[in-house]
């Protein structure tokens, strides 16, 4: 017994994201997920529909199909489509760098959720569950493997502004907080203003050491009296995380160190600067780095498909970049790299009324395309169909519970083991539901 007390209390002491072990070896060691938030449209991207052109302006076949909003005939894509790679997949003409990449992504064609809405939709994308208070996808990952930096935060999440919801959605919930992702506002381009305040200009880092080690002593010295505090204990160790930052976090988020020409492969754009920061946090250990495209919702293209354009073609080069960096840097094959949003959209036009170009298209949770590569995913196939139009799943319709269980999989993951007892119950990311889409893994 008291062996085993001295075990438990070095366990105790051991930090929250100190590196763990996974049920099985992982073929994955790290993620990036970059988020078109707003929906991409499937049709108009890697989901060619020779029907849409046969059939353009006229009903879709079969009863009248409500969305959110009034939707009337099918419509075309604006976009032509060609065959990419040796493996010949087809990729719209706004996505010529991904296209030249084809080789190495997997592309799920068959997505599909539950609520149309971009908040329920969005919370399903990233926790699992069409409602708050579900620890999301990078909270569970860091509870379950840690990080191999303990400089840096084990989850970071990059916007230039927040999207639908903000921080619900990297939210740790009843998960211990330290394993809340890390925010950091992307907009800016000088590391002094990317993390403000990460230095204390008044007080040597020396003393800092001295203030953190006292503050330390007497929190612990609470928890000893008191028992288990799981807020507290969390809270000293985002303190201990956030003094360790003052070292390496600023060098990690000064772009400047790349060169021009790597630079300019990812563009002057947040999320292309985005990019490539993933990269080079998940270079120095960083668990999970989470890419959003842009403030709010960029990619809800109600009253004009043809912004698609505009929006891939500020996001084609760096993802492209980002394939090619994590490659030359050997970080490709154990980096599981997730391209989508929270849902897709309609074949058909939008006439709700209040379009203005009236070449729009509607939300869709009925099928959309996911892009997968990299961390034991084979590369260079599709996966799963939609329909004649590209409206619904049909053929190996893959649910986002599916794919959390596949992510959760590549990274050494049996998702229904993954689990955390909140409220009497036990918790896990794919709630009673998932199965992992073994036919894509290498």
């Amino acid at each position: 017994m008291v062996g085993l007390a001295n075990v438990l209390s070095g366990a105790e002491g051991q930090s929250p994201l100190a590196v763990k072990q996974p049920h099985f070896p992982a073929k994955a060691k790290r993620v990036i997920f970059l988020f078109l938030n707003g929906g991409m449209s499937q049709v108009d991207t890697f989901d060619p529909k020779p029907m849409l052109i046969k059939h353009d302006g006229e009903p879709m076949p079969g009863p009248k199909i409500k969305t959110d909003r009034a939707s009337g005939n099918l419509m075309r894509s604006p976009f032509e489509f060609k065959k990419c790679g040796q493996s010949g997949i087809e990729v719209s003409e706004i996505f010529p760098q991904v296209g030249a990449h084809i080789d190495d992504i997997c592309v799920i064609r068959s997505m599909y959720s539950d609520n149309g809405n971009h908040g329920p939709s969005l919370l399903m994308m990233n926790c699992g569950h069409g409602l708050p208070g579900r620890p999301s996808l990078g909270s569970w990952l860091t509870y379950g493997l840690g990080t191999e930096n303990q400089n840096l935060p084990g989850f970071i999440v990059l916007c230039p502004g927040y999207p639908v919801l903000g921080a619900q959605l990297w939210d740790s919930a009843f998960l211990p907080s330290v394993y809340q992702g890390t925010y950091i506002a992307s907009g800016e381009k000088e590391p002094g203003k990317l993390l403000q305040n990460i230095r204390n200009s008044r007080v040597s880092s020396a003393d800092q050491e001295r203030q953190l080690a006292l503050v330390s002593k007497l929190n612990r010295s609470y928890v000893d009296r008191i028992g288990h505090q799981p807020q507290l204990e969390a809270g000293i160790a985002a303190m201990e995380v956030a003094f360790r930052m003052q070292t390496e976090a600023p060098d990690v988020f000064d772009l400047g160190k790349e060169s021009a020409a790597t630079a300019a492969r990812y563009g002057d754009h947040e999320f292309g600067r985005g990019c490539l920061m993933a990269v080079r946090m998940v270079e120095r250990g960083v668990r999970i780095a989470q890419v959003y495209f842009g403030n709010f919702q960029p990619w809800d293209s109600h009253d004009d498909i043809r912004i698609h354009a505009k929006l891939a073609h500020a996001a084609d080069g760096p993802i492209a970049a980002l394939i090619e960096d994590l490659k030359s840097r050997g970080l490709f094959d154990e980096t599981l790299l997730i391209i989508g949003s929270e849902f897709g959209r309609t074949p058909m036009i939008q006439n709700s009324g209040l379009e203005k170009v009236c070449n729009g298209r509607d939300h869709n949770v009925n099928g959309y395309t996911t892009l997968l590569a990299g961390g034991g995913v084979k590369g260079g196939i599709t996966y799963g169909a939609t329909d004649d139009f590209g409206f619904k799943s049909v053929e190996k319709p893959v649910h986002v519970h599916d794919l959390h269980a596949t992510v959760l999989h590549l990274m050494g993951f049996d998702h229904t083991r993954l689990t955390y007892r909140y409220s009497g119950r036990d918790f896990r990311l794919t709630d009673v539901h998932g199965n992992v889409i073994r036919d894509i893994l290498s």
